[in-house]
């Protein structure tokens, strides 16, 4: 929780100065949010439960993570030597296998999800390796977040941790991937959706782009619109 109440009512006029209209605005669209969802549809057309199930029954590991490859790289969330560590890994006959049936345990699998999460987390960092680790936070949250964004969160450490330090948010932060972490990001996400929950956020893509844009480089060299002061007022 904040310690500073002002802290949060900053972080949204930050967000609403780029973007007026907040997460309907057409801009924040084209920057944030439409290549995400996109991406995120695209999962729902190639790997739904049924047809992943399937494929993992037949045994065609190399399909399933093709596909999962396939959709994740149309989108710039991960960095292009995550990208190539992953694509290394899956070349394997036993890395593709290792790699779809634990994501389907971490996405549709039974039991708790701090334990699927902690599983998933063990086969990421199993995964053959040659030069890049594979165990990257963002290499273990990227796909949960494009097949699951009512549930699931994409965490940049970096960016992430200094969100958090803008929100006044303590964000329980370990380098290696971890389900005390995830659990911090995900209560970190809950508390922006209650924040601004006048401004209708979707799912977990409206919230991490809004964290997104507190922590991110690129944000502070792009020029603020203009916005209602209206707007800028806190939910009641």
């Amino acid at each position: 929780m904040s310690t500073d109440p002002t802290l949060p009512l900053r972080c949204r006029r930050r967000f609403l100065r780029f973007f007026p209209g907040g997460f309907r605005d057409d801009t924040y669209l084209a920057w944030e949010r439409n290549y995400k969802a996109e991406a995120h549809a695209r999962w729902a057309d190639e790997l739904p439960r049924a047809e992943f199930q399937s494929l993992l029954a037949a045994q065609r590991f190399r399909d399933v993570a093709e596909r999962a490859i396939r959709i994740e790289s149309r989108t710039n969330l991960l960095f292009s030597f995550e990208k190539m560590a992953l694509r290394d890994a899956l070349r394997t006959p036993r890395g593709a296998r290792d790699f779809t049936t634990g994501l389907y345990d971490f996405l549709h699998g039974s039991g708790s999800i701090a334990g699927r999460f902690e599983r998933w987390c063990a086969v990421v960092g199993s995964l053959p390796r040659r030069q890049t680790r594979v165990l990257t936070w963002p290499v273990v949250t990227v796909f949960g977040f494009i097949a699951q964004p009512d549930r699931h969160l994409f965490l940049k450490p970096n960016v992430t941790r200094i969100a958090a330090a803008q929100y006044g948010v303590a964000l329980h932060y370990e380098s290696r991937p971890n389900w005390t972490t995830y659990r911090s990001l995900i209560d970190f996400a809950a508390r922006v959706r209650a924040d601004v929950r006048d401004l209708a956020p979707r799912d977990m893509i409206d919230l991490q782009s809004f964290i997104w844009v507190q922590g991110s480089e690129e944000y502070r060299g792009r020029a603020f619109r203009a916005v209602p002061t209206t707007t800028l007022r806190s939910a009641s």
